[in-house]
């Protein structure tokens, strides 16, 4: 699922809202998105004992996401985008990773050690992207698990856990081996996660490659 490559067919609900804020300064924006990351995360992580949790988690995870996509959307029909702002946006939305994802690999869903796998892959997927940029190479959003993606499973998943503890299957069973819904999704960004990092590694290194033939 590479969601990043079809951010233009949300733009109809995206673009009219923009408009309307035009005035309002993006970086206000960006910060309503992090402070709606971070309580996404703790509703996550106390989703354990209160299962309605998971629900209001995810809707504050797809909000989040919203006035991460508002926010440069914004700038760009004011005139406003700018380096500075680029900038803030990319720290912005890997503290907002870490907050969502980091909510669920430090709760009782998770097994701890698939928690940080998870985020290790996460954060090393958006690094290998930026780091390309940095280096000359093209900001690359290519991979099997981009941010939209992570989006929407952190929006999807905690549902899927809501309802299947309502209808008494809370874990996945497998043999004698148990696993909670959230966890396969952990397990998604961990393993996906880290191939995307390296598919993306390749994708910079050829690049790079192709720029020394052209000098």
């Amino acid at each position: 699922m590479v969601l990043d490559a079809r951010r233009k067919d949300v733009d109809f609900a995206i673009t009219p809202v923009a408009k309307k804020l035009i005035n309002v300064n993006p970086n206000y924006i960006s910060w309503i998105g992090l402070i709606l990351a971070f309580i996404s995360g703790l509703l996550l992580y106390f989703s354990y004992d209160s299962h309605y949790f998971l629900l209001l988690g995810a809707l504050v995870v797809i909000v989040s996401g919203y006035f991460d996509a508002l926010d440069g959307k914004v700038a760009k029909l004011a005139g406003k985008a700018s380096n500075k702002g680029d900038y803030l946006d990319h720290v912005f939305d890997r503290y907002a990773d870490v907050f969502m994802i980091g909510g669920v690999a430090v709760s009782a869903w998770c097994n701890p050690y698939l928690g940080m796998l998870a985020l290790v892959g996460v954060l090393l997927t958006s690094y290998m992207g930026t780091q390309a940029q940095a280096i000359g190479a093209p900001r690359l959003y290519a991979g099997l698990l981009g941010r939209a993606d992570r989006v929407v499973l952190s929006t999807l998943f905690p549902i899927i856990q809501f309802v299947m503890c309502a209808l008494g299957y809370p874990t996945l069973d497998i043999g004698d081996y148990h696993i909670y819904w959230l966890e396969i999704m952990m397990l998604w960004f961990a393993v996906v996660g880290n191939i995307t990092a390296i598919q993306r590694g390749i994708i910079t290194w050829r690049a790079l490659g192709e720029q020394n033939k052209k000098k």
